[in-house]
């Protein structure tokens, strides 16, 4: 108590100051109207400043969740897009009537580690078996194509991306149809090859490349990339492609891992229609 009342007697000229300094503007302000609208603008003015510097820090801080949310919703709207179903039309009834089933469930994933410089890159995403992530399902980005993945643990997976030397993947040219192969130079993660499509069609820089859906990983008509410049292999009867990916890979951050739901009942049935085959 005894401190309080030294800092008071200390300070008394200047506390009394300021509560007369209070006063004054208190009364200014209920008996002027001019001087009361000019105080009430600065202090909101003020008022507005503060709460919108919080607001912003409280968005910059709020964005990872943000995007975490975001991403999770297109998942949900990429197994609502048609390419995600199959169509079963039921031609035994006189009622002619279409039921669609879902083939393709979509998990949203953040990569937490990637390359993109190697000659055989890999991806690391922050979800596993103990989310339903198996080898061998489809990987793509908000953009387009990824890759696949190719092994997990319980929370964790790893996804051979299409820069890779060993990556495979079944593409078309969207006008054309033409089937093809994507594969990878090692050189510029920018870019990618196409590889096994005949030159019966006529084909053009800016052509959009896409999956073909004859694999049992992606879905039809994802985003592969866009054709930067191609020629003919003498003598082949094919051409030399070189596209331009969609995803960029140095910027990937979020990623959807497909599930085909049917992978299952076409695998085996492609293992029992070779079985028979070889028995021949």
């Amino acid at each position: 108590m005894e401190p309080l009342l030294r800092l008071l007697k200390r300070y008394d000229y200047l506390i009394v100051f300021v509560l007369l300094l209070i006063i004054s503007i208190v009364m200014m302000v209920q008996h002027s109207y001019y001087q009361s609208s000019k105080i009430t603008t600065a202090a909101n003015r003020i008022a507005g400043g503060w709460y919108s510097g919080v607001s912003s820090l409280t968005n910059y801080f709020g964005l990872k969740e943000e995007n975490a949310r975001l991403a999770t919703e297109n998942a949900m709207l990429h197994a609502q897009v048609e390419n995600a179903y199959l169509c079963y039309t039921d031609s035994v009834f006189t009622i002619s009537d279409t039921v669609y089933k879902q083939r393709y469930a979509y998990t949203e994933a953040q990569v937490i580690k990637n390359s993109w410089n190697q000659q055989n890159n890999y991806i690391m995403i922050g979800k596993g078996s103990a989310h339903g992530i198996k080898p061998d399902m489809a990987v793509i980005s908000p953009q387009g194509i990824v890759g696949v993945v190719v092994h997990t643990s319980r929370n964790f997976a790893t996804i051979m991306p299409v820069l890779h030397s060993n990556s495979r993947n079944s593409v078309k040219v969207l006008r054309t149809g033409t089937n093809g192969t994507l594969i990878w130079n090692g050189h510029d993660f920018r870019y990618g090859s196409v590889i096994d499509v005949p030159t019966t069609h006529k084909l053009y820089a800016g052509d959009t490349i896409v999956t073909s859906g004859l694999a049992n990983d992606f879905p039809e008509g994802i985003p592969v990339g866009y054709i930067d410049h191609l020629d003919t292999v003498r003598g082949s009867g094919f051409y030399n492609i070189t596209i331009h990916l969609a995803t960029d890979f140095n910027k990937l951050n979020h990623v959807y891992v497909i599930k085909n739901r049917f992978r299952a009942e076409q695998d085996n049935l492609m293992k029992q229609t070779i079985a028979f085959d070889e028995k021949k």
